[in-house]
């Protein structure tokens, strides 16, 4: 076993016995299983319930469901409230936060030098582990499949989840002896520092292909083929010079269709395992459509939906939320589906804009400003239909349109593939992280005689070197086999 990165084939205990629970299963012989009320000083403690309006720049932070991410870490920058009307709710150092309700099973470790001031909204419930439970690894239990096999026999479906606080305090937790919980997180903790920072590098990497990708795109929908072609003022402030043949069209001149959907009725409790695709707004990116977690629904339920089917050449464009002004186009093979109330979908008329030109100008810097600026709704961020119809669009002749769409899609493809090469990559760490913490806290591992041979961390080597900025604009990435770190080699093998 490599000394500098002891991750290999463990072996299981010497010896299990039943935990008496159906979802935990076996436990190794000399571990107990305790509820988590039983191991915490104080349990199922429910936050303060303070209205929007009493937020402030400055203060506490206050914590909220929608603040915590899947891993436990934060989202932004958060908002704030007096300290004298949150006292009671300030947390300390090791408390855990379950969430009860919409993102049930979220959890966070509060540490006070990395989160600064903190206290918790009423939808979260607060559990303070005693001195002999490392919180950590309560921490850990909560990113195992066993705890999302226990929301799964408690959450009760109606709109939303919910589990609240006394579900909590009852939940059976494997619990291994304090030198044995230590042991598990620093060998965690140890795999899950390496794992983030090898992430961390390749969402950089992410970041400057798609930045490439961007620059290729803008120049292409905005100037054309012709690096010589005579220009011309738009008329549109924001718009700039244009080429001299082209024409500035509104955006409702050019389509046959503009509408957006609708989320059926009973929301999640329908969408089924199999079905009619029901695109979301996180199924909507730059690159395309991204089906991994898409919802579906039944055959007779999209046929009553009729008004929102989605069909190959329309163009999505996300109308609400964080990631408003995302889009693409529908590709030819996309079979049949529909789109809820967040996403918009536009038809152009292919004889006047094809659908895989309009996407890509939309998607351009100048027109993500216009969409910030056009976006209206006083409590939630949102674009109208008549704002859509309004947009200024560059429209080429048809065949430079057909010409820039086959150049953008040679130019593209190879920046595309390392995209997604990359993705995949985080997809295998982050499926081991998870599998790796599921077999350890659970006791299907033994990892005590590799915690003891792990280095200090300030000893450690940082195995990452993912990207290297080069001073010709687009960094260059330096990320061969070779040079990846074991771990991803591990996780391929």
């Amino acid at each position: 076993m490599n000394a500098n990165h002891p991750i290999g084939q463990f072996k299981p205990y010497p010896a299990y016995r039943p935990s008496g629970v159906e979802w935990l299963g076996d436990v190794p012989e000399h571990w107990d299983v305790r509820r988590l009320k039983q191991v915490c000083s104080e349990s199922a403690l429910y936050g303060a319930n303070v209205a929007a309006t009493q937020y402030q720049a400055e203060g506490i932070r206050f914590l909220r469901t929608t603040d915590i991410a899947e891993d436990g870490r934060l989202f932004g920058e958060g908002v704030f409230l007096p300290a004298e009307l949150v006292e009671e709710y300030v947390l300390s150092d090791g408390d855990i936060l379950l969430s009860r309700s919409g993102t049930v099973g979220r959890s966070f470790l509060y540490a006070a030098d990395l989160h600064g001031p903190c206290a918790y909204a009423g939808y979260l419930v607060r559990f303070v582990p005693n001195a002999a439970t490392l919180p950590k690894y309560l921490f850990f239990f909560t990113k195992t499949e066993a705890f999302n096999a226990f929301l799964r026999v408690m959450a009760i479906s109606s709109t939303i989840e919910n589990v609240n606080g006394e579900k909590y305090a009852n939940m059976p937790i494997p619990l291994p002896p304090p030198p044995e919980q230590r042991a598990i997180v620093r060998y965690l903790d140890y795999v899950d520092r390496r794992i983030r920072r090898y992430v961390d590098a390749k969402r950089r990497l992410i970041a400057l292909l798609e930045e490439e990708r961007q620059a290729v795109v803008d120049r292409a929908v905005t100037r054309g083929l012709d690096a010589n072609v005579r220009l011309k003022p738009s008329g549109v402030g924001w718009l700039g010079d244009v080429p001299e043949h082209w024409e500035v069209r509104r955006l409702g001149y050019l389509a046959t269709k503009f509408g957006s959907g609708i989320t059926p009725r009973g929301g999640a409790t329908v969408y089924q395992e199999s079905g009619i695709p029901l695109l979301r707004s996180q199924n909507i990116h730059f690159d395309g459509l991204r089906m991994q977690d898409v919802a579906r629904i039944s055959p007779s339920l999209h046929e009553e939906l009729a008004g929102t089917h989605v069909k190959p050449g329309d163009v999505l464009l996300n109308i609400t939320g964080a990631s408003i002004g995302r889009t693409c186009s529908v590709p030819d093979d996309f079979a049949e589906g529909n789109v809820n109330q967040h996403v918009c979908i536009i038809r152009p008329s292919k004889t006047l804009l094809l659908p895989k030109l309009l996407a890509a100008y939309l998607s351009t810097p100048m027109m993500q400003r216009e969409i910030q600026v056009e976006q209206s709704g006083a409590s939630r961020e949102g674009l109208t239909l008549q704002s859509i119809r309004s947009f200024r669009v560059i429209v080429p002749p048809p065949s430079e349109q057909r010409a820039i769409v086959e150049y953008l899609d040679r130019a593209t493809a190879e920046i595309d593939a390392a995209i997604a090469r990359a993705r995949r990559q985080m997809e295998l760490v982050e499926e081991y992280r998870t599998r790796l913490i599921a077999d350890v806290v659970t006791g299907k591992l033994d990892v005590r005689e590799a915690a003891a041979q792990l280095p200090d961390e300030s000893d450690e080597h940082d195995p990452v070197e993912g990207v290297r900025q080069h001073q010709n604009g687009l960094a260059e990435a330096i990320y061969d086999a070779e040079e990846e770190p074991a771990i991803a080699e591990e996780v391929r093998t």
